[in-house]
C-alpha cells in the first residue's frame, strides 16, 4: 500500500528531501494503480511543482494554508474535538491502534496529523486500511472540498483520499463545512484561535521533525501488512 505513503509524503512540510523525491512519488501512484488515470493528472500540478518550485515559496505557501488556517489544519481531531478534553482521549485511544498495529511514533507530530495517519495505513492490509480512513472520510470530505473552493493546488490530494476512503458527503461533513472558513490573512483572529497551546505527544519537538524524512526514506520499502483493530475517529 505505498500510495498511502506517497499521498503522505505529498502532505508534509516541504523539503529539498521531498523535492529530490518527487520522481518516486510518481512512480509509486502510477504503478500501483489504486488512483485512477484522471485523479493522477490533477496530482501532476502538485508535484511538478514540488520538484521545480522554489523551496521557500513552497513552504510558506504550506505553512499559510495547514497552520496558520485551523479549518484547513491537518490534525484531524482538530475539526471536531477543538481543544476540549475529548481531544487527549481519543489521541490516546488512536496512539493505541498505532502500537497495536506496530506502528511508533517518532518526532513530534500529533499522532492524529493525516500524514501520520496515512504512514500507518501503509502498513495495513488495504480493506483494513480503507476502513480506518473512511473512520476520517466526513474530515476528508470538509478539508477536500475547502481545498477545493480556494483553488488550492492540494485539493486533489484530499480528493485522492475521499475515493479511497469511498465516502461521500455526510451530515457530519455538512456540519464541518457551515463552519466558517479562517482567513489565513487575519492575523488577529488567527492568534485568538491558536492562543491555546496543543498537547505535545511524542518526543521532544525541540529534537526536530523527521516525520518527513522517515516517510521519504521508507519509500522503496515494502510495507508488511498488520492486523490491529481500527480506532473510531
Amino acid at each position: 500500500m505505498k500510495t498511502y505513503r506517497a499521498l503522505s509524503a505529498l502532505l508534509t512540510y516541504p523539503s529539498t528531501d521531498l523535492q529530490a523525491a518527487v520522481p518516486a512519488i510518481w512512480q509509486i501512484l502510477s504503478d500501483e494503480g489504486l488512483l485512477k488515470p484522471g485523479q493522477l493528472a490533477k496530482l501532476e500540478p502538485l508535484l511538478t511543482d514540488l520538484e521545480k518550485g522554489d523551496i521557500y515559496d513552497l513552504q510558506e505557501r504550506y505553512v499559510l494554508q495547514f497552520d496558520r488556517a485551523r479549518t484547513l489544519s491537518l490534525n484531524l481531531f482538530e475539526h471536531i474535538h477543538g481543544e476540549s478534553r475529548d481531544r487527549g482521549g481519543a489521541m490516546v485511544d488512536l496512539l493505541e491502534t498505532y502500537r497495536a498495529g506496530g506502528f511508533d511514533l517518532v518526532g513530534p507530530e500529533l499522532p492524529d496529523h493525516l500524514p501520520v495517519l496515512l504512514e500507518f495505513l501503509s502498513t495495513q492490509a488495504p480493506e483494513q486500511a480503507r476502513e480506518i480512513l473512511a473512520d476520517a472520510g466526513h474530515i476528508l470530505v470538509a478539508l477536500a472540498e475547502r481545498l477545493a473552493r480556494r483553488e488550492s493546488i492540494y485539493a486533489p490530494v484530499l480528493a485522492a483520499l475521499v475515493s479511497l476512503a469511498q465516502v461521500d458527503t455526510s451530515p457530519e461533513a455538512e456540519a464541518l463545512l457551515a463552519e466558517k472558513d479562517d482567513d489565513p490573512e487575519d492575523l488577529e483572529a488567527l492568534d485568538a484561535v491558536w492562543e491555546e497551546a496543543m498537547v505535545t505527544f511524542g518526543p521532544d519537538p525541540n529534537e526536530g521533525c523527521p516525520i518527513s524524512r522517515d516517510i521519504l526514506a521508507k519509500m522503496d520499502m515494502p510495507a508488511a501488512p498488520r492486523t490491529s483493530a481500527p480506532g473510531q475517529m
